[in-house]
């Protein structure tokens, strides 16, 4: 159990026996009455976000995500395949649970799996990948004075704004939680 006040950013509990993240707490000590803690929480299954003031004392379950590093093995059409690093078992996962990360996950590649009661809820990609852009219109010799985008197309289908001296067949750094181009590889 963990109590209002032990809140903390990142501190994990349930609620009605959904498991929720603390992204926001303040301890509030009025002059007249009781002191509480003024709490931003957002579902973990359902990414509702809430605000709500709670009694210190009030215990709440503490909720276990069990995070591991799995392989994605190959999608066939409906599902999406990653297997345990370690026991070697394969789970199929929908693309509701895959969307996000698969923009930037190739076959073999390690991928953060992070799981509530057994259950996936959220597939991460690595922070940065290094991905082949196979599709991007020709630079123009000259629109390079200012800081000058164009669209192009990686491996795994993702569009990514690149700089206009990138071509098609060179390998891009880009940062995955923001999407954006780092650098050529």
């Amino acid at each position: 159990m963990i109590y209002a006040g032990d809140f903390r950013k990142g501190v994990t509990f349930e609620i009605n026996g959904e498991p929720h993240v603390v992204l926001d707490f303040q301890h509030v000590k009025p002059g007249k009455g009781a002191a509480f803690v003024r709490t931003k929480y957002k579902n973990i299954l359902t990414g509702a976000t809430r605000e709500e003031a709670f009694n210190p004392n009030d215990k709440f379950p503490k909720a276990h995500i069990e995070t591991k590093q799995m392989q994605y093995l190959y999608n066939d059409g409906e599902l999406y395949y990653f297997m345990d690093q370690e026991t070697f078992e394969q789970i199929p996962l929908t693309l509701d649970q895959v969307e996000e990360a698969m923009q930037y996950l190739r076959e073999n590649d390690i991928a953060t799996i992070k799981f509530y009661k057994g259950n996936a809820f959220l597939v991460e990609a690595p922070n940065f990948v290094e991905l082949k852009v196979v599709e991007t219109e020709p630079g123009v010799k000259g629109d390079t004075a200012t800081n000058v985008t164009k669209a192009a197309t990686v491996e795994t289908g993702a569009v990514i704004q690149v700089p206009i001296f990138i071509e098609e067949g060179e390998v891009i750094k880009i940062d995955t939680r923001t999407g954006v181009y780092l650098s050529r590889a």
